[in-house]
């Protein structure tokens, strides 16, 4: 309540300030109309209308600067958001194996309890951060393709080729999960035998560019589109803006991501 009233007050004299000000003008102009002429009076109304025409410009300097505020906290608030909807339905489903693990292979259950850890930690812990470097990235890349070696009990053709500069170049976290998430629940999951999953990163001074090709059962596509590249397209226009490119291509039973950004 106290805070209340001393909010009002605060406006009130705001508003109080702002009545004095544009009546002081008022006054002046009428003055002037009357008396006209007076040089003294003609300085004192110049130097009166730059004042205001300075309180005018910062206050209008203000607003922008609130307005810019507040468009990025949304965007930070929209970007959190995004990246907290990243691998649920692989989390999900790894939690599943483990239940069945534990009776069968303690041994192998074990290690998975400690990928998924490690996996999990980065989500939380990283997942907040603004950026990342890109070694963190990958090292998130390579712990979630070994718990998928680790689930699967069939053969999976899988490799991941890299040609990277500078590891410490910066990259939004959790970001190219979300193609290689896209290749093992829509094609590996649903082959029973000979599927692929083909990573190629490449990393140039600022420029990534990271590509992922898979093969798929085209008579398990579904019609219905998932969160993840929707999540994918928005985080980019958000946090990327002008300095990405997104390629998604389908050519018979095989798909073809390619994604390019420039770092900070």
């Amino acid at each position: 309540m106290n805070f209340n009233r001393w909010n009002n007050k605060r406006q009130l004299k705001k508003w109080s300030l702002r009545i004095f000000l544009v009546g002081m003008a008022l006054i002046i102009i009428i003055f002037n109309d009357t008396f006209g002429g007076d040089e003294p009076f003609v300085i004192i109304s110049l130097l009166y209308f730059v004042l205001l025409s300075f309180l005018l410009l910062r206050w209008i300097f203000k607003q922008i600067k609130t307005i810019i505020k507040l468009k990025n906290e949304q965007t930070k608030t929209e970007l959190q958001h995004l990246k907290s909807q990243v691998n649920p339905h692989f989390f999900f489903n790894t939690l599943n194996n483990l239940y069945g693990l534990v009776g069968k292979d303690p041994e192998k259950a074990q290690h998975l309890i400690l990928k998924l850890s490690d996996m999990m930690r980065y989500s939380i812990y990283k997942g907040e951060q603004d950026y990342v470097s890109l070694e963190e990235e990958v090292a998130y890349l390579k712990n979630y393709i070994e718990l998928h070696k680790m689930r699967y009990h069939k053969s999976i053709n899988i490799q991941f080729t890299k040609d990277i500069e500078r590891p410490e170049v910066k990259i939004m976290p959790l970001l190219l999960i979300i193609l290689l998430e896209n290749a093992f629940k829509h094609g590996v999951e649903n082959l029973r035998e000979d599927a692929f999953v083909h990573i190629n990163l490449i990393a140039k001074e600022r420029e990534i560019n990271f590509t992922v090709t898979n093969n798929f059962d085209a008579s398990e596509v579904s019609e219905e589109k998932g969160i993840g590249l929707k999540n994918l397209k928005r985080r980019l226009e958000l946090a990327y803006s002008d300095r990405h490119a997104l390629s998604l291509k389908k050519e018979g039973a095989i798909f073809k991501a390619q994604l390019s950004l420039t770092s900070i």
